[in-house]
């Protein structure tokens, strides 16, 4: 019993009426059935009293002064905060078209003056267990959107882990550096950092899109799983049909990840890794592959990754050669730029080369 009435004080009901002896009468029945009536006198402090506590139900005169229920309602219910608090109008009148209107401006209910004790008990007990329900839906509603997207999370979160297992691969099997993972994607954040805080390209990099291609980065030669180690690992100079067999990665890769996507929901993560894995060997110019794309025909996160690889590469060992320093490096990929590379992206990179790793 005492859990059933510190239940019903916690239900709120707002009574709205300029005329006195209404609300009281509504507020003895009210409190009579064991919650909690609040009173108002008018639209505006009606108003001020459901923005700061937020009652379950509202009785509400259509009558009133300066603000009628009419327009009360369409306030309330335009508010995505107040919107779902039931209304109940009240009102002398009779006339159909009132009863009409109040619901298109979404009153839920409308009792007739003067008031009818059990009649506005069944209503207020109808319009409160409504509530309830509608509460435990949404909750339960809540609930699952909860577990599904734990569960989207996680399968996402399982293809990364796969896509990140052969690019290890891939990686060994060209015999780069055990941190060049590390290093291109922290590179490529840093440099995407510096590009969105300039005039070219800060509207187009966002917060997320800088996370995004922090993780897809590494992506970018996943289809070395599927060249020959021997070939990627030759230290004599490549014949014509072995770098075309190389080449063919960046088609390879691409496949993989759209092969990936096909199996699930579309997301950037996975499309950025797909423009990655394509066509971070495009040049420019349009001299590069596999399609031979120029300019920004290229999308840009492939533009970032063709600098920082090539930085990346250039500073790493290599089965063939040895790393160059960072200054000779700088000079060769500047003549370059135009050319290789976007050279606005790489004057970017030259500017904070000394935060790169």
């Amino acid at each position: 019993m005492a859990q059933e009435n510190s239940v019903n004080e916690a239900v709120k009901i707002l009574i709205v009426d300029d005329v006195s002896a209404n609300r009281f009468v509504l507020r003895d029945i009210i409190q009579e059935m064991g919650y909690q009536p609040i009173l108002a006198e008018n639209g505006m402090q009606a108003l001020k009293i459901v923005n700061r506590l937020n009652p379950q139900l509202i009785i509400l005169d259509i009558a009133m002064p300066e603000m009628d229920g009419y327009e009360f309602c369409k306030i309330v219910k335009e508010n995505p905060a107040t919107r779902d608090i039931q209304i109940i109008f009240i009102s002398a009148y009779d006339d159909p078209s009132d009863v009409v209107k109040g619901f298109d401006l979404g009153g839920e209910d409308y009792i007739t003056k003067p008031f009818i004790p059990k009649v506005v008990k069944a209503r207020l007990k109808l319009h409160l267990k409504l509530y309830e329900a509608n509460n435990e839906m949404m909750e339960m509603n809540r609930r699952l959107q909860s577990s599904v997207n734990e569960q989207l999370h996680q399968l996402e979160m399982e293809k990364k882990n796969v896509l990140y297992a052969l690019i290890r691969v891939a990686r060994e099997n060209a015999c780069y550096d055990k941190d060049h993972m590390e290093r291109l994607s922290y590179n490529c954040r840093i440099l995407a950092e510096a590009m969105q805080l300039s005039e070219e390209y800060g509207h187009l990099i966002s917060d997320t899109y800088i996370d995004t291609i922090e993780l897809a980065a590494p992506i970018c030669d996943l289809g070395n799983v599927a060249i020959p180690t021997d070939l990627l690992q030759k230290k004599e100079a490549l014949s014509p049909e072995d770098v075309a067999v190389i080449r063919t990665h960046t088609t390879i890769g691409a496949r993989i990840l759209e092969d990936i996507r096909d199996t699930g929901d579309y997301n950037d993560f996975l499309q950025m890794s797909i423009d990655i894995a394509h066509y971070h060997h495009e040049n420019w110019d349009g001299s590069g592959y596999p399609c031979g794309k120029k300019g920004n025909e290229i999308p840009l996160s492939a533009q970032i990754i063709s600098v920082v690889s090539a930085y990346c590469a250039m500073t790493e060992n290599r089965v063939y050669r040895d790393p160059y320093h960072i200054e000779e490096a700088l000079t060769m990929m500047e003549s370059d730029a135009g050319k290789k590379f976007n050279a606005d992206i790489f004057r970017i990179l030259r500017k904070i080369y000394r935060q790169l790793h």
